[in-house]
């Protein structure tokens, strides 16, 4: 069975992707999850200056969902064109390099930096829930703001592909995606974190973590990712790829959101479930179902959902 595609000029041996904020600190920690099989790996989010985040405790887990309030912490540029310059020496699988930033020139100078060290993506993340105390409402919760910052950034990065990636936490994710296209956006990743959400401790009567609130992941924010990315699909009318990301455990998960329309698949904090294998688990589950379902390529199942929508209707 093949899982191999080619995205936008990006050869990707199967459609797994570390996703971001997850063992993607540094030039060894992303050649370690190449090494467990993953079809491409994106950096942690990357800010022009040094960004501390939250203090500790920032997560906490439970067998169905996670809390994050890292806040989104980075030492800047100096240490990015450090990382990245050393990963890209050998290449091992793609680099997909997420930027961040409070204002829309600072995404500009952000990506135009990074876009220097030629990663394989540029993922735009306009869409963080966890850090709304520092700088307000997500870039990626108004249509206007998001597309502002999508040309902002295709302004300054040459040849190398943008990828947005977008919020669920929004009425209608379609239109902030249809938006950022009509902007220059080369394709989207979709979902960040959900909520904000809150946890609290029944001894003290207070929120577990120090933000007080976190983005949450894991199993449970599947079904909302599915659906999020099968909006985006439609909005865009398949035109642009999908990194679909969110609750992802599985094969099956996998499937599901390629499916809806998604072409790479992010994994996260499937890692604290299943281990650095996951990626490799999943993509031996992905290929068990082809085989068993007579599938020869895996293009053949982005967006099946909705070919089979207009074929049935």
């Amino acid at each position: 069975m093949n899982l191999s595609q080619t995205i936008l000029g990006v050869k990707f041996k199967n459609p797994t992707v570390l996703a971001s904020g997850i063992w993607g600190i540094t030039a060894s920690s992303w050649r370690r999850v190449a090494r467990s099989g993953a079809g491409a790996v994106t950096t942690k989010s990357l800010w022009l200056k040094e960004h501390k985040g939250h203090p500790n405790p920032v997560i906490i887990s439970t067998e169905h969902w996670t809390l994050n309030a890292v806040g989104v912490p980075d030492a800047g540029i100096e240490k990015a064109r450090e990382e990245i310059g050393d990963y890209m020496k050998d290449h091992p699988v793609p680099l997909i390099a997420n930027v961040i930033a409070d204002t829309v020139s600072n995404f500009a100078k952000t990506a135009a930096e990074i876009a220097r060290l030629k990663p394989d993506f540029l993922e735009v993340n306009i869409s963080c829930p966890n850090v709304e105390d520092e700088f307000g409402k997500p870039f990626a919760c108004d249509a206007s703001s998001a597309a502002d910052v999508t040309k902002a950034v295709k302004a300054v990065s040459g040849k190398t592909p943008v990828f947005i990636k977008l919020s669920p936490n929004v009425d209608n994710i379609g239109m902030i995606a249809d938006f950022c296209a009509s902007a220059g956006a080369d394709g989207f990743t979709v979902i960040n974190t959900v909520g904000p959400g809150m946890a609290i401790d029944l001894r003290s009567r207070m929120p577990i973590l120090s933000n007080k609130v976190g983005g949450l992941s894991g199993p449970a924010i599947k079904p909302l990712a599915v659906k999020c990315i099968s909006d985006v699909y439609r909005a865009t009318e398949g035109k642009f790829p999908i990194i679909g990301t969110g609750g992802v455990l599985t094969g099956e998960d996998a499937l599901e959101m390629m499916m809806a329309g998604a072409s790479l698949i992010g994994i996260g904090t499937g890692i604290a479930y299943r281990g650095g294998e996951v990626f490799r688990l999943v993509t031996e589950e992905m290929e068990d179902w082809c085989e068993k379902e007579g599938v020869k390529k895996i293009e053949e199942l982005v967006g099946s959902t909705h070919k089979k929508l207009r074929i049935d209707n």
